[in-house]
């Protein structure tokens, strides 16, 4: 049976309601932060310890025995902050969340006492960085967890699209006999050979570099974009680079997403560079689901314009092709809010990609360390993934998480850089074709500083691990 939702110590639990009314959490918004807020007192002498909120789970087994000789540990299970209790809202310092629940600004300023935000995973876009780090709080994430599993995953997906494996098993299960070759001909239609096609990486970070290791031991060309990266990286991973997005869409049989998601790159792939990829060619996404314009890919799915996909991340979460919303009373309506439900040669699995045993307690591991180096050492000096170290400098009051050590003062709000002048770059693949439509000329793609110096290209892609 499980457990109610509670605050948790070393040797005790004290219940906690799961959620409260909203009207319980109207009261005075946390004001910007002008000076450094009191330490929380952790001293000799002082029972009481720095409360930390696990937002968005429930099981705290992992997080526990790191923690339980420095912090206080509760468990919110919720998935706004309407659900989170008052006593967390008022009294956490430090905050563990998962990729279901969303903080804004106007839920950032909910929290009286926040000073440090862990994201059990890569992905930091349900989290308003830029309002936290004007109210003073950090912002980590854990980006080195779960590279091996994502590349598998990638990899079994792309084998899949190739062999079929997922469509010739369902036709088994389903009772579908194969009697003679043109039985097994007509169902394997669409299977391809891997030797000697190429695989387009968009983002060579940690998992874009794993699957390119991979895919060359299937016989993969790879081919890879990602202009923040140093010149003769492709010599050492022995593979080719291209510098446009245009380029490698064009160059590409395969093409899989392995960049995180921002402002700048919603909808990468859309009706516009869908056009640019090869007919028939096969699309994979492992990254973010909003890189993917999903009404874009079930019409390219039903042309065959795209041979078939496979999507381990969607643009509305937790997926359900089925679900349907009860104001939608018209059938285009109920397609436009499901394009992919009747999409054929389409492969969706539900954001595990990052998933093992081994992986997922790694991950919670290396979450929970992160908050106890913010509670016993330096804000954001201590912190090994901070994101938004830039809102914190050097200049800083005495006082840390628990009046150990000093606390970093916020000093400025701005957080993208300028975007830079001129004509948008081209290709000799299709000079003269304009930029996407959502991508003003020569608007990053990624949200990363100034690129390394080397050949012309956009600013482009960074990489990402699910979830």
């Amino acid at each position: 049976m499980d457990k109610p939702p509670g605050l948790v110590g070393a040797d005790r639990q004290f219940p906690v309601p799961q959620s409260v009314p909203a009207a319980m959490l109207a009261s005075n918004k946390r004001p910007r932060l002008e000076s450094i807020r009191p330490p929380i007192p952790n001293g000799p002498g002082i029972h009481a310890r720095p409360l930390v909120a696990l937002l968005d789970g429930r099981d705290c087994a992992i997080e526990m025995p790191i923690l339980k000789d420095v912090a206080t540990v509760a468990f919110c299970d919720a998935q706004s902050t309407s659900e989170i209790h008052e006593k967390v809202l008022n009294e956490a310092v430090g905050a563990l969340m998962w990729h279901t629940i969303t903080l804004t600004k106007e839920d950032l300023e909910k929290f009286k006492a926040l000073k440090v935000i862990v994201r059990i995973g890569s992905g930091i876009d349900n989290v308003d960085v830029k309002a936290a780090g004007e109210l003073g709080i950090a912002v980590c994430n854990v980006p080195g967890y779960g590279v091996e599993e994502v590349a598998d995953t990638t990899m079994c997906l792309i084998l899949n699209l190739y062999r079929r494996t997922y469509w010739l098993a369902n036709m088994v299960r389903e009772g579908k006999k194969f009697t003679g070759p043109e039985q097994v001909r007509e169902a394997a239609q669409g299977c391809a050979r891997i030797r000697d096609d190429t695989l387009g990486i968009v983002g060579l970070g940690r998992i874009g570099s794993a699957v390119a290791l991979r895919a060359k031991a299937f016989g993969f060309n790879v081919t890879f974009y990602d202009p923040y990266l140093s010149d003769g990286i492709e010599k050492s991973l022995g593979i080719t680079r291209v510098y446009t997005l245009q380029d490698l869409l064009y160059r590409s049989d395969c093409v899989s997403l392995h960049c995180s998601l921002n402002e700048h790159n919603n909808h990468l792939i859309n009706d516009f560079t869908i056009k640019q990829m090869r007919p028939g060619a096969f699309l994979v996404n492992t990254a973010r689901g909003a890189l993917v314009d999903e009404n874009a890919l079930a019409s390219a799915l039903k042309e065959g314009r795209i041979r078939a996909a496979a999507l381990d991340v969607h643009e509305n979460e937790p997926y359900n092709p089925f679900q349907g919303n009860a104001l939608a009373f018209s059938s285009l309506a109920q397609r436009s809010l499901r394009p992919l439900k009747d999409a054929p040669n389409l492969i969706c699995t539900p954001h595990a990609a990052y998933y093992s045993d081994a992986s997922s307690n790694e991950l919670r591991e290396m979450a929970a360390s992160e908050i106890r180096r913010a509670i016993i050492g330096r804000i954001p000096e201590a912190l090994r993934n901070c994101v938004n170290k830039e809102y914190f400098m050097s200049n800083y009051s005495e006082g840390g998480v628990n009046g150990t050590a000093p606390y970093y003062v916020p000093v400025h709000s701005t957080t993208h850089d300028s975007v830079p002048s001129g004509p948008p770059p081209t290709s000799h693949v299709g000079a003269g074709i304009a930029p996407p439509p959502h991508l003003p000329p020569n608007v990053p793609v990624s949200g990363r500083a100034s690129p390394q110096t080397g050949p012309p290209g956009p600013p482009g892609p960074r990489e990402s691990t699910s979830p």
